[in-house]
């Protein structure tokens, strides 16, 4: 019974010890976002190509099964050269920028929570968990909207709906129900209403209506002035991309060229919020 309360005992410290330790947390939660953005990867290429998520990995160009060792997140494209070690294809950029970037992500979500780590792990891992969702659909309509210049309504309405259901929680220290205020109810439509009046007046071709609904759950996420910050944050970063684009004329960029804006918007969102 003594040697069974010292195992507890030990098992206690070592556990108190890896949720004091910052970089450690930081370090688990960046390699767990590269192996979540690998399945991301899978999610983006096979959305409404009549695929399923499931089944091997295979190469597009030759069909060749990968093995465990060419699916390592970000090391595996290195190794390979970004090449098919059989076909000796190009594997696109998209893999690996994914997977970094959702780690870089799962990294500043647990350094955003990192003050619950001490005295409140349990409430550390629920809200990880929560956000880590939330903001791997926002990769997922990033890329795709870059990829096929659309934002898939089903990963859309399952982020407003999620942003919605955190106005019901106070989750400074833990989650409890508590009664939102107008202003957080109407931060939403508000930011997507003139997302809406743009796609109505043009037509759809200043903007998709798909921005309008990204916009209501970046409202119900970020609140009012929040919002506001990532939808400025968005137009400029947006500009000064288009502007680029258009100075490096040997990619065939021109004024009428149409630049997906949900990557903007999702970027706008992660500085707002993470940033304040």
């Amino acid at each position: 019974m003594e040697a069974l309360s010292q195992i507890l005992v030990v098992r206690q410290l070592c556990f108190m010890t890896f949720i004091n330790s910052l970089p450690m947390i930081l370090a688990f939660t960046f390699i767990f976002g590269t192996i979540l953005g690998s399945f991301l990867n899978v999610v983006i290429l096979r959305h409404n190509s009549g695929m399923t998520t499931g089944g091997r990995s295979m190469c597009f160009s030759c069909g060749k099964t990968l093995h465990w060792h060419e699916l390592l997140p970000v090391v595996s494209y290195v190794m390979l050269r970004g090449k098919c070690s059989q076909c000796k294809s190009g594997i696109s950029l998209q893999y690996p920028v994914v997977e970094l970037v959702t780690g870089l992500i799962y990294m500043c979500i647990g350094w955003y929570l990192s003050p619950l780590l001490a005295t409140m792990p349990i409430m550390f891992i629920t809200k990880f968990v929560y956000y880590a969702y939330l903001f791997s659909l926002l990769v997922v309509l990033s890329v795709y909207d870059w990829r096929h210049k659309i934002i898939p309504d089903d990963f859309v309405y399952l982020f407003s709906i999620m942003s919605f259901v955190l106005l019901f929680f106070e989750t400074g220290s833990a989650f409890s129900l508590h009664v939102p205020t107008l202003s957080q109810v109407l931060a939403g439509p508000v930011l997507a209403l003139p997302f809406a009046g743009l796609w109505f007046v043009s037509k759809g071709r200043w903007i998709g209506f798909g921005d309008a609904k990204l916009a209501l759950g970046m409202g119900f996420l970020l609140g009012m002035g929040g919002g506001l910050a990532a939808v400025l944050i968005a137009f400029w970063v947006g500009a000064i991309v288009g502007v680029v684009l258009l100075l490096l004329k040997k990619y065939g960029f021109t004024m009428k060229s149409e630049i997906p804006f949900a990557p903007f918007l999702v970027l706008g969102t992660l500085v707002s919020f993470f940033l304040g």
